[in-house]
């Protein structure tokens, strides 16, 4: 484990868990590595700084006014209760923006293609604005997030963010216009997406918060707007460090099969690696507060004799700047051990067994509800089943609740299940928004023994 700091941000320390030893001829290392940011961020409310404070941070908040935001019109009041709940969560100092998004984008406030910096003025003229926001129109995400993406670059920002609530699916636009937009703003700022309601696409949802390195949840009931965007801002409010990177160097050989984040959420970092020299490259985390996230990496080295032992690979965390350079912040080691002793090579780490049925638990829930939706019973009915079975060996009781809305459970450990005849729609889509979502393995546990002499 190694930690870097550097004044006014947090700390960061990266611990590695894996069973370095292969047997003879082996080649894939797997590792769990363990990203811990302390001592910079806040948890819950932020508490009140000075403009020069909080003038590093940079939010955008994108609120659905299409026509669909009307049925319930408590909808609307809803959403505009929980902007202003957001609003008013920001610290002084920091650089905002209001946007009302149809089929078209528009600045609420400030206006003029500018950001506003947050304090009881401004705060209070953003509530007015959004008094006279009114539903109508159609759904087209993607301008809305290029106009938030253009007024967060606008002025100078270290951390930037945005926050985006949408009813509906993106029917006034193409997926490759969207897709589009998600390639522009990526990396220029992360943004957290939320649905409300039954009637929006959680693949579009979810897209949008991979894209761009947030979270995405399902606000079934509007009433539960206000308490969800105040804790996100809060959240938001708590991030000290942006585009930080997770950077891989692997020895000549090598090659890195894949990365992934597994904890909070599970996300795959793989396709997104940025090349910083022939052996190294950088796979984007966002922005970091006082959190810690997990991610599974797996090398593929050249294969050795027994005996043998290499650095499979180092990994660091970063923040990038120009001609390559990078300010560090962490750094972490995955090793390669060949032996001859079976019951060390085989040995699974416990940390990469209960990612890898994780990742597991996600899949089969995903692919249970496609084949659900496809009218494929069988096929439902066998991978609910295996996802009822995952998330109970791995103690991952919030997804075992969600299942159980959706499937009778005859036998958890052979995750013999029926599907239910009705299922509302909200607790179907609460469990496909939120299957990603994993559970951490709190206990730790010694590493593998060594290889008998």
């Amino acid at each position: 484990m190694a930690n870097f700091t550097k004044p006014d941000v947090p700390r960061f320390a990266v611990e590695v868990y894996q069973n370095e030893f292969l047997p003879e001829g082996g080649r894939d290392v797997n590792a769990i590595v363990t990203v811990t940011a302390t001592g910079g961020g806040t948890r819950g409310a932020a508490p009140a700084h000075t403009a020069a404070e909080g003038a590093s941070s940079a939010v955008a908040l994108m609120v659905d006014c299409s026509g669909s935001m009307d049925h319930p019109s408590a909808k609307m009041r809803h959403a505009r209760d929980a902007t202003r709940a957001a609003v008013n969560a920001l610290r002084d100092g920091t650089r905002f923006a209001v946007i009302a998004g149809t089929h078209v984008a528009r600045e609420v406030y400030p206006g003029g293609g500018r950001l506003a910096l947050a304090d009881d003025r401004t705060r209070a003229e953003a509530g007015d604005a959004l008094l006279r926001l009114r539903a109508g129109g159609g759904t087209a995400i993607g301008t809305w997030l290029r106009l938030a993406g253009h007024l967060l670059t606008s002025e100078p920002a270290g951390v930037r963010h945005g926050i985006l609530l949408t009813d509906g699916r993106n029917e006034h636009e193409t997926p490759e216009e969207l897709r589009d937009a998600l390639e522009v703003c990526a990396g220029r700022f992360t943004c957290d997406a939320r649905g409300v309601g039954t009637d929006w696409e959680v693949k579009e949802v979810t897209a949008i918060a991979s894209a761009l390195l947030g979270s995405a949840d399902i606000v079934a009931d509007p009433a539960g707007l206000t308490p969800d965007f105040r804790r996100m801002m809060e959240a938001a409010m708590g991030k000290e460090v942006a585009d930080v990177a997770l950077r891989l160097w692997t020895p000549q050989g090598a090659e890195v099969t894949f990365v992934k984040q597994v904890a909070p959420v599970v996300a795959d970092l793989t396709a997104r690696r940025a090349s910083v020299g022939p052996r190294a490259g950088d796979y984007p985390t966002g922005s970091w507060g006082d959190e810690s996230r997990d991610y599974h990496l797996c090398v593929r080295v050249p294969a050795a004799d027994v005996g043998r032992e290499m650095l499979a690979a180092r990994v660091s965390l970063v923040v990038p700047g120009p001609d390559s350079g990078a300010t560090p912040l962490g750094q972490g080691l995955v090793r390669a051990v060949w032996t001859d002793d079976t019951a060390v090579s085989t040995s699974l780490n416990p940390q990469v067994a209960h990612y890898t049925g994780q990742v597991e638990l996600a899949r089969a829930i995903q692919d249970g509800l496609a084949a659900r939706k496809a009218g494929d019973v069988d096929g439902a009915t066998a991978e609910l089943g295996r996802a009822v079975r995952l998330a109970g060996a791995s103690g991952h009781a919030d997804t075992a609740k969600l299942l159980a809305k959706v499937v009778d459970v005859i036998d958890e450990a052979n995750g013999t299940v029926r599907l239910k005849a009705r299922v509302e729609d909200a607790d179907e889509m609460t469990l496909d928004t939120r299957s990603t979502k994993t559970a951490r393995l709190h206990q730790q546990h010694p590493p593998a023994p060594r290889p008998g002499r």
